[in-house]
């Protein structure tokens, strides 16, 4: 079930347990297990939650929840968060030690391994759902290292997506579900995974309308199936056919929208003429979807006045990911269902997740300084503001700073000081400090798979490691993640893990990544500290929400902020006096400390490596220790107003020069819930299109290449004799979430995580329902309980997310359940994006007696 505007004991009330009357302080927070972060009020009972309800107040959720928010006391207060640092001998056991000697020998390791192997040898890898404010204090012991490569979980869910979107018009797309009159989710189970506001409401209501039409792509009949109009039941991995098909016909039966296409994209022609021969009927019989289905489908997104897309994980993490995205794109363009009320959107953001490859985030001016990098523009703004400039967006004012940045007989020191200030923005240094090393080609150093977004794809990261090339990784830090049980072949991973001279973990338990780390740093939880997600998606209203500490940290941990700027200050580079001065820079106003902040790396450039560490140590300063996280989120509403900025202003936030930034950062310092931080109207989305013209660009060579391949026979179907099934390794049910909670008592049901089959295929097994069977991969073997019913197709399989992790209360006995990545291959992943294919592993399953 799901909770909305539950009931809830008030504030100030008590509750009775025991025969003993406890009052309860109630918290505003947010839910931290999928990208809504749905707004909740805690009743705390001490260091408890006592109960969990949704906060009304919140602008985006405004009272909504699901079920799985109440049971964030199991992740608050697991009986195995850690409380020291640790250590692992070499023996292989894990010591307690103090903060300081984890400091002092991971710097000195560190040091160690620049010195011997130079630099660009380290890779940092976090994952943290809500917990992204932490992150950044990574940045100063990447720029230390002179290493810019990072990976994510990003990069293993929705880099095909990403990619695409910047080829197309440079940023993320989302549909307004609420008001569209058709809802199209693909490869994605929206009442389990939600991705929007009050999804179940929202599905409710369209599908008892008779004027909507709920359409879902999905092998199995989940929950969102099971409630749509349309359940288009395509065959494992032949997304692609079904939805090449569903463009033929758009094409063939001219059901497109030629005047859309003619104002606001480029290249259609050459789309329209590649799917005009298209073979809809034996493209359908290839993805098992009839096609009169396929044909009615197709009519129905043409005839709409409006249609909202989703596409996800079911498609995103397997067979022609990238492709699939491609056409998904092509369903929403070529019926103008775009920058209209209940259609796609684009949107803006708090801080971009990922960097786009092109259009007006980034800026190098003809005439301006010869900068070795692209500069973001509220970057280059922001230098302008801070050095006075009266308009900062006019042309003098460009010219005024681009003289400066190029003359070195203009003010020599305000050009160190500008030039310095730009890199502050992005992160990167000038030429000649070779602080960042150069990328070939946005590509890894070892492998040379492409960098998405800044990341690296996480089927590679391995390879990066297990090899004898000079540019292989040396040191790994895990902040918030845990790549050993939710990237690819999680064996391989443990090998990695043991090859590298340093591996740090920051983390509130001891993952399966920290029982393989040389050194383990116990975080403040979500709930103990300021903390934020940057999934600000929404549209014609953005909301973020800056989560205020509930409790206070648990005894013996430290914020990520904190652990990061203890270790930064042991790199040699920062030093009080600079720091004193600009904490009083910064008590004379925004300008005064941004050229304080441009000055203080002018004199010493190897500074700029340390950003995220000195607004920790200067704005922070005169913040509780837990809220000092929130410092970073000055430059974060700094780059909002500089890319948002007449968005900001419809949303309250005006002034001139740096007034709406920091009218922003003290509003969100100030609200308990969530803040509106943008404000536009349906037409705004082609403000946030930045490829040239605004105009969409449908033609993307690589993939109108791949669409020509899927009348090749061979490119139809990755089974085999020996692995004639195929199993979808994770995917959400009622009774899993991230493994943030760990404790497997939290699940009231479904503990062991049951195999799903579908009844035709039991039968073929001989196998029934609770059975145990043998499930075998290329990746390994284990033993699951099969579920027989009619949620699979014959010849699918599935495992739930969230299962085999390792817990003091089932350690002796093994993981609860089964790691689904015990089972998944680096070796299979998409050609462009190398997205993983979890959800099309080749599998196969016999009963025990039959297995031996």
């Amino acid at each position: 079930m799901d909770i909305a505007n539950s009931s809830s004991t008030p504030q100030g009330a008590t509750v009775t347990r025991s025969r003993r009357t406890i009052p309860l302080t109630t918290k505003t927070s947010a839910c931290i297990l999928c990208e809504c972060n749905c707004g909740i009020k805690i009743d705390l009972d001490g260091r408890r939650f006592a109960t969990i309800r949704g906060d009304k107040e919140h602008p985006g959720s405004q009272g909504y929840t699901c079920e799985k928010a109440m049971r964030l006391d199991y992740y608050q207060n697991d009986a195995a968060r850690l409380t020291s640092p640790l250590k692992r001998t070499p023996e292989g056991e894990y010591v307690p030690i103090g903060w300081d000697q984890a400091l002092d020998e991971i710097a000195a390791k560190l040091a160690e391994i620049k010195e011997r192997h130079g630099p660009g040898k380290l890779l940092a890898y976090a994952s943290g759902q809500g917990d992204h404010m932490g992150l950044a204090g990574v940045a100063s012991v990447m720029g230390y290292m002179e290493s810019p490569f990072a990976s994510t979980a990003l990069a293993q869910e929705k880099a095909g997506e990403v990619w695409v979107d910047t080829q197309m018009y440079g940023t993320h797309t989302k549909g307004n579900f609420e008001h569209a009159q058709v809802l199209f989710f693909l490869g994605k189970n929206p009442w389990q995974t939600h991705s929007f506001p009050k999804a179940r409401p929202v599905l409710r209501e369209a599908a008892r309308d008779p004027e909507r039409t709920l359409i879902v792509v999905d092998p199995r009949l989940s929950e969102s199936a099971e409630i749509a109009d349309i359940h288009l039941r395509v065959k494992p991995g032949r997304d692609a056919w079904l939805l090449a098909a569903m463009v033929g016909v758009l094409v063939q039966e001219d059901l497109v929208d030629h005047d859309f296409l003619a104002k606001h994209t480029t290249g259609s022609e050459r789309v329209l003429k590649a799917f005009r021969d298209t073979p809809v009927a034996e493209f359908a019989e290839i993805s098992g979807v009839p096609e009169e289905l396929v044909r009615r489908t197709a009519r129905v997104i043409a005839a709409a006045e409006s249609a909202s897309f989703y596409e996800d994980l079911g498609v995103q993490q397997s067979a022609h990911s990238t492709l699939v995205s491609y056409l998904d794109k092509m369903l929403w363009i070529l019926t103008g269902n775009f920058a209209r009320k209940g259609c796609q959107q684009l949107h803006s953001f708090m801080i971009p997740l990922g960097v786009p490859s092109n259009g007006k985030w980034w800026r190098r001016k003809k005439n301006s300084a010869p900068l070795p990098y692209p500069v973001p523009m509220w970057a280059y703004r922001a230098v302008k503001v801070a050095t006075g400039a009266t308009k900062p967006f006019g042309k003098l004012a460009d010219r005024a700073v681009s003289a400066a940045l190029a003359s070195p007989r203009f003010a020599p020191r305000f050009e160190r000081a500008a030039k310095a200030a730009l890199d502050l923005g992005i992160g990167l240094v000038p030429k000649g400090l070779r602080l960042i090393p150069k990328l070939p080609d946005g590509s890894s150093p070892v492998t040379g798979a492409r960098i998405i977004s800044g990341q690296i794809p996480c089927n590679s990261l391995t390879e990066e490691i297990l090899t004898d090339h000079p540019d292989r990784f040396r040191a790994l830090f895990v902040v918030s993640g845990n790549p050993a049980h939710s990237l690819a072949e999680s064996a391989r991973w443990r090998a990695a893990m043991r090859a590298l001279e340093l591996s740090v973990v920051v983390d509130v338990a001891f993952t399966e990544t920290a029982q393989l780390a040389d050194y383990v740093l116990p975080a403040s939880s979500q709930f103990e500290k300021a903390e934020a997600t940057f999934f600000n998606f929404e549209f014609p209203q953005n909301v973020f929400h800056l989560r205020k500490p509930v409790l206070d940290p648990l005894q013996g941990t430290l914020t990520e902020a904190e652990i990061f700027a203890r270790l930064s200050q042991r790199f040699g580079i920062l030093d009080e006096p600079a720091l004193e001065r600009l904490r009083r820079a910064w008590k004379n106003g925004p300008n005064s400390y941004l050229a304080a902040l441009a000055a203080a790396v002018a004199a010493k450039p190897s500074r700029v490596a340390m950003l995220t560490t000195i607004v920790h140590e200067t704005i922070g300063q005169d913040m509780d220790e837990s809220l000092r996280p929130a410092a970073i989120m000055w430059f974060a509403c700094i780059a909002a107003m500089f890319m948002n900025g007449k968005s900001l202003a419809r949303a309250g936030f005006t002034g001139k020069g740096l007034e709406p930034a920091t009218k922003l950062y003290e509003k969100l310092l100030s609200t308990e819930t969530g803040v509106v931080f943008t404000q536009d109207d349906w037409g705004d989305s082609w403000n946030y299109v930045t490829t040239p013209g605004k105009k969409i660009r449908m033609v993307i060579e690589p993939l109108l290449q791949e669409v020509a391949t899927l009348q090749d026979p061979q490119r139809r179907s990755w089974t085999s004799a020996e692995f004639p099934l195929v199993l979808i390794a994770g995917h959400r049910r009622s009774y899993t979430a991230n493994t943030i909670i760990r404790d497997p008592v939290w699940r009231r049901r479904g503990g062991d995580g049951a195999l799903q089959i579908s009844k035709v295929d039991a039968a073929a097994l001989g196998l029934s329902d609770g059975d145990p069977a043998l499930l075998t991969t290329k990746g390994g073997s284990v033993v699951v309980t099969v579920e027989v019913g009619d949620i699979m197709l014959p010849g699918n399989v599935a495992l739930p997310n969230g299962m085999g992790t390792t817990h003091p209360g089932v350690l002796r006995e093994g993981a609860a359940g089964v790691g689904p990545n015990e089972l998944t291959s680096i070796e299979d992943r998409d050609p462009i994006a190398g997205t993983p294919w979890h959800k099309h592993v080749p599998a196969r399953l016999e009963a025990l007696s039959a297995a031996g």
